[in-house]
């Protein structure tokens, strides 16, 4: 038999929280076939198996929260069912077993009958009879007889997927399962679930089904409560913590993108061809970024203590959407890179972030950080520093204009840019000299290939 861990999450990360069972116990699982997933406050990641076997429980269910080196379940060897197995009938000698001698029965206990009411058999599905129960000298139900009715309750029988603790809590305080909302996956009953319907008790004498959100008009409820995932509150609590410790300004500056999209459009499909990936426009910023964060030292920077860093390495942190919320993993080295290596690089790191298999490696060490919301339409915003960093380049819907231009109105491909960064470190004339050397990369690429 074999333990299943919680394995080191990365630096700083002592937990995580069982996000979903991936195997049940009596699977047979081969090995480094995923088990569980873990879900931390940076990256959602699987627990393997470590050989071939058979899952024989679960410890931990889901939604709880686990340390490193904590007992996840228990994997067995073989591929048939566990050692509960042996004493089923199969295994019983064939032979019967000799008659006890006869002897005088043993008197029956005197059943302990309150009153007439309890005479009826407790029932043993989810549902009694209120007339079964017994009531006190004033008439009203008694809560000791509901209890003894609701302990003659199956627990399982109407949840049979209840884990052995949640059955226990179950038992232990003569609760209906069918009266507790489960919040585990596909609504099964965790001991949060039953924790929260015991505090939530407001009857004394008789324990009732929580109460139905009333319908609206489609007969659906009114409102929805779903649990903040680790991701979604680090995110939270990271994006609060820069606005409350950094000296955040942001500063705006369009570009006119029409030289870039004539560059992409001539040599779109031969780049393609020639490198396998598609030549998009986050490229053409990554190296704008990096000719300005060289020009402007300052923007790559960051704040320890009552010291100021300057990175001399050009670690660019490329914001993604996935289904798990904001993810924001980083293209190292962009300085170094060809165009058709950052486009790869994003291309693998954005499909890792969409499947949930992102590193922690691959989530930090950033310098800059560069964000795209024109991508779902937004025309302007002012984007929250990616902490420790100093700066973050926003990104924007492309739309045409009319501008002048020569002496002449046109109308051109305009996206508005941000720079959103920490006055503790950068003042304004450097960052606005960042903003405008990425214009001036973007409105005449020739730049980057000179290294202007």
């Amino acid at each position: 038999m074999t333990d299943i861990l919680v394995p080191a999450l990365g630096e700083s990360v002592t937990e995580a929280t069982v996000a979903q069972w991936l195997k049940k116990p009596g699977d047979a699982v081969a090995q480094d076939e995923p088990l569980v997933e873990l879900e931390t406050d940076k990256v959602t990641l699987e627990v393997n198996a470590a050989g071939p076997g058979v899952l024989l429980e679960s410890l931990v269910e889901e939604g709880e929260t686990v340390e490193v080196g904590a007992i996840l379940g228990r994997l067995g060897e073989g591929g048939g069912a566990s050692a509960p197995a042996a004493a089923s009938p199969a295994a019983a000698p064939e032979s019967a077993p000799a008659p006890a001698p006869e002897s005088a029965p043993a008197p029956a206990p005197a059943p302990v009958v309150p009153s007439a009411a309890t005479a009826a058999p407790a029932p043993t599905s989810g549902a009694f009879d209120p007339a079964a129960i017994a009531r006190g000298g004033d008439g009203r139900i008694d809560k000791a007889g509901l209890i003894a009715v609701l302990r003659g309750f199956t627990p399982g029988a109407a949840h049979g997927d209840l884990s052995p603790a949640v059955r226990k809590m179950v038992g232990d305080h003569g609760l209906d399962p069918a009266s507790i909302p489960g919040s585990g996956k596909d609504g099964r009953i965790t001991k949060e679930d039953v924790r929260a319907f015991l505090d939530g008790k407001v009857a004394p004498d008789i324990l009732l089904p929580a109460p139905k959100a009333p319908p609206v008009a489609d007969g659906g409820p009114r409102e929805e409560r779903v649990k903040m995932s680790r991701l979604r509150q680090t995110v939270a609590k990271r994006l609060k913590e820069a606005q409350n410790t950094a000296a955040i300004l942001t500063t705006f500056n369009e570009i006119d993108m029409g030289a870039v999209m004539a560059l992409r459009k001539e040599y779109r499909d031969s780049f393609e061809k020639k490198h396998g990936v598609r030549l998009g426009f986050t490229s053409f910023f990554a190296k704008a970024v990096v000719a300005a964060l060289k020009d402007v030292p300052a923007v790559n920077g960051e704040i320890d203590g009552d010291e100021m860093v300057y990175h001399k390495r050009y670690d660019i942190g490329m914001a993604v959407s996935t289904p798990a919320g904001l993810m924001v993993p980083v293209v190292r080295g962009c300085d170094a890179k060809s165009m058709a290596g950052i486009e790869k690089s994003l291309g693998e790191l954005a499909a890792k972030g969409r499947d949930g298999k992102l590193s922690m490696e691959e989530m930090t060490g950033g310098t800059f950080t560069i964000t795209n919301g024109g991508v779902f339409g937004s025309l302007l915003s002012t984007p929250i520093l990616n902490r420790p960093q100093s700066g973050i380049l926003g990104l924007h819907k492309i739309e045409e204009r009319p501008m002048a231009v020569k002496g002449q109105v046109e109308i051109r491909p305009m996206m508005y840019v941000a720079l959103s960064y920490d006055h503790r470190i950068i003042d304004g004339r450097e960052a606005v000299t960042f903003l405008v050397r990425v214009k001036e990369s973007i409105e005449d690429p020739r730049r980057l290939l000179l290294e202007m």
